[in-house]
């Protein structure tokens, strides 16, 4: 059985700050994750992805940040258990807890801190025939290398700030970028938003807007897509592309967590931000993208500043 003073559930960056902040205060730190390497979604999703909002960092690369965090956290020396999913947790008579993940591995611990972010996950798809003959053939759901993409013609849809972050970014690489997107108004950043109306003055990218992408075309592959424009003669246009990215957002799930007696809202853990981030079980803490309270925002800024 692995024992600890802290046991953090979830290795993203909201987690492996947790083992930092709780370092110097001489706690000792464990941490769970499903995933085979630290970094949650910024490693397994977009680790080529820019961030734009870390203090003292005009941009960082996602896969950079994570691998800083680490060096940061070496001196306080954290165990990992990894490629384990935390499964159950039993309250003991001192206080304690005993985590078991999904392959009985048993970690007792006097405080538990869920930094799961999300959560598991599963990308939110668009409703577009025979989308599954596409998939990994020019369709994707999420970018890990950016230079995938270098000279080709590439049709983003979506309208929140992973959507405008890597129009931005493939503006630079790609030999074309279009965004599509249902509304006229987006739901991310506002300078998001000015950057991209500046390309698109800068004739850098093509902004289409109130349209959706209605089908995909190609005998094996993406070879165009057919965009419905939201205007009262409904017209349709095909765009030649060699890659479909529609970034709608992640559908998440709390997992086997959702069932350990936390009071949940909206599949977030809610927690008392005014003193401690507790959730409604002593001992048990939630920072980062899984809590919720009044005010949250879903930022990584916010899960650095969640600390116990």
């Amino acid at each position: 059985m692995i024992t600890t003073d802290i046991l953090i559930i979830g290795a993203g960056p909201t987690g492996l700050f947790a083992v930092f902040e709780a370092g110097l205060l001489k706690l000792k730190c464990h941490i769970i994750d499903a995933l085979a390497q630290p970094g949650g979604q910024l490693t397994e999703l977009y680790p080529k992805k820019p961030i734009y909002d870390i203090p003292g960092f005009p941009d960082v690369l996602a896969g950079d940040l994570i691998d800083n965090l680490m060096k940061q956290i070496e001196p306080f020396q954290p165990g990992f258990t990894l490629g384990e999913r935390a499964q159950t947790i039993e309250k003991q008579e001192d206080g304690s807890f005993i985590v078991t993940t999904n392959k009985g591995t048993q970690h007792h611990t006097k405080i538990v801190a869920i930094a799961g972010g999300l959560g598991s996950f599963e990308p939110r798809k668009p409703a577009i025939e025979n989308l599954d003959k596409y998939e990994d053939n020019g369709l994707v759901y999420m970018i890990k290398n950016p230079e995938d993409y270098r000279d080709k013609k590439v049709v983003i849809a979506g309208g929140g700030d992973s959507a405008l972050d890597w129009t931005i970014y493939l503006a630079d690489v790609a030999s074309e970028v279009t965004l599509v997107h249902r509304r006229e108004e987006f739901r991310g950043a506002l300078d998001s938003v000015e950057k991209v109306q500046e390309l698109v003055e800068q004739d850098k990218i093509r902004l289409i807007t109130p349209a959706e992408v209605k089908a995909i075309n190609g005998e094996s592959r993406v070879e165009s897509v057919e965009i419905q424009h939201n205007d009262k003669a409904k017209r349709m246009e095909v765009i030649e592309c060699d890659a479909f990215i529609p970034l709608f957002g992640l559908a998440p799930k709390l997992g086997p967590i959702a069932d350990w007696g936390l009071e949940i809202e909206k599949n977030a853990i809610k927690v008392d931000n005014t003193l401690d981030y507790q959730t409604n079980i002593p001992g048990i803490y939630a920072i980062g993208d899984v809590n919720t309270y009044p005010g949250k925002l879903k930022l990584i800024l916010c899960g650095f500043h969640e600390q116990l």
